[in-house]
C-alpha cells in the first residue's frame, strides 16, 4: 500500500467519501508537471525533483509544494500556495466561492477549511487546480520565495 493509499484508508468514516472525492477532483485537474504524493505528512500535489531538482528551499529534500489536503480534527483542510502567492487568483476564488457554495468561506492565507462535507464546491476546486501551470508556479515561487 502506498503512503497516499494509506492516508486515504485512514480518513475517519464520516468524511472519507468527501475527502476522497476532493483528492480525485484535484488529481483529475492537476496540470502537467504536478504529481500527487506526500508533502509534510499530508496528501501533497507537488512539482517533483525530476522537474525542479532544487526542491523546496526550506527543505531541499522535499519536492516543491503547491497544494495539500489534510483531515484535521474539525475540518478537511485544503492548502493552495497559489492563493497565497497571487492576489488576483485569491480575488477570483473568493468571488467564485459564493457562486458554488452557500456556506461562508472559512479561509486563512492559503488554507480553506471545510466542515460541512455536503457543502464542498468540488467543481470550483477543480477549476482552481487548473489556474496555474507547473511552469507558472516555478516562476512565481522563484520570484517570491526562493532566497536570492
Amino acid at each position: 500500500m502506498s503512503k497516499v493509499q494509506e492516508i486515504l484508508a485512514n480518513i475517519p468514516e464520516d468524511r472519507k467519501e468527501a475527502f476522497s472525492k476532493i483528492h480525485q477532483v484535484i488529481v483529475a485537474n492537476l496540470p502537467k508537471g504536478f504529481e500527487p504524493g506526500i508533502s509534510y505528512g499530508m496528501l501533497g500535489y507537488v512539482i517533483p525533483h525530476s522537474l525542479y531538482p532544487e526542491g523546496y528551499h526550506c527543505k531541499p529534500s522535499e519536492p516543491l509544494p503547491f497544494a495539500s489536503l489534510a483531515s484535521q480534527k474539525n475540518s478537511i483542510n485544503f492548502y493552495h500556495m497559489g492563493l497565497y502567492a497571487d492576489p488576483t487568483l485569491m480575488e477570483w476564488f473568493v468571488a467564485e466561492y459564493s457562486k458554488h457554495c452557500s456556506q461562508k468561506l472559512d479561509m486563512g492565507k492559503s488554507c480553506i477549511r471545510f466542515n460541512k462535507w455536503d457543502q464542498i464546491p468540488f467543481e470550483l476546486m477543480g477549476q482552481l487546480m487548473q489556474k496555474i501551470s507547473a511552469e507558472e508556479w516555478i516562476q512565481m515561487y522563484e520570484r517570491l520565495y526562493k532566497k536570492k
